[in-house]
């Protein structure tokens, strides 16, 4: 199971596609001369940072899940949770799984993706309301993508819950050994994503100081 952000990633995209054939104009010149001026390097920058805010929002962020682990990657973090380690999956405003962490404590990760303003919320409501008039009772409420992708995530974890009872003594052992295992999720940074934004970040400071010296 994979969910991602297709809006976001068609304006990832879309921005990446521009700022390479305007970098490829100032530097080959496609619609004139080849520019080299302080100014255009300047811009050249400022579109290499929005192609690394464009990576870090619009294509990095996913909803990961399969029989091992849920893995929520966020503009700058990464979560990987074994669902042994999984408390709770909730989808309200956003999908959020309580975990345990490294240390033994419980945290909480909220996903970047399918993220839901109260007033979205409030709006899939009023129509849940009105097609389940319409389907004779079907509960639709809270149907929004955040709901839906919590729902699923916590179908997979019932499938994953370690079963103990079994007809087959090795496999229950093997079971009862895993669930008593301690799991732990881990939360780390990205260094793609964070270099991503801070060497373009870096290279402007270094752009303004050399311009306001010269």
């Amino acid at each position: 199971m994979t969910i991602r952000s297709t809006a976001g990633r068609v304006a990832a995209y879309a921005w990446l596609t521009f700022a390479v054939l305007n970098i490829a104009d100032l530097v080959f010149g496609l619609t004139g001369e080849p520019t080299y001026s302080p100014t255009a390097l300047t811009v050249g920058v400022l579109l290499l940072l929005g192609c690394g805010i464009a990576y870090t929002v619009g294509l990095r962020p996913v909803i990961r899940a399969d029989d091992d682990e849920v893995e929520v990657r966020n503009p700058l973090r990464d979560i990987r949770v074994p669902w042994a380690a999984v408390r709770g999956i909730e989808g309200a405003n956003a999908v959020k799984i309580r975990f345990t962490g490294p240390d033994g404590a419980e945290l909480e990760a909220r996903a970047w993706v399918h993220q839901t303003s109260p007033r979205a919320q409030a709006k899939a409501e009023a129509r849940a309301r009105k097609e389940q008039a319409k389907t004779q009772g079907f509960d639709l409420t809270g149907r929004t993508p955040t709901a839906y992708t919590a729902q699923r995530l916590n179908e997979i974890l019932q499938r994953q819950r370690p079963k103990t009872r079994s007809g087959a003594p090795d496999k229950a052992a093997a079971a009862k050994a895993k669930a008593e295992a301690p799991a732990r999720g881990t939360v780390t940074w990205s260094v793609p994503a964070v270099a991503s934004l801070a060497v373009p970040l870096a290279a402007l400071v270094v752009v303004a100081i050399v311009g306001a010296v010269s």
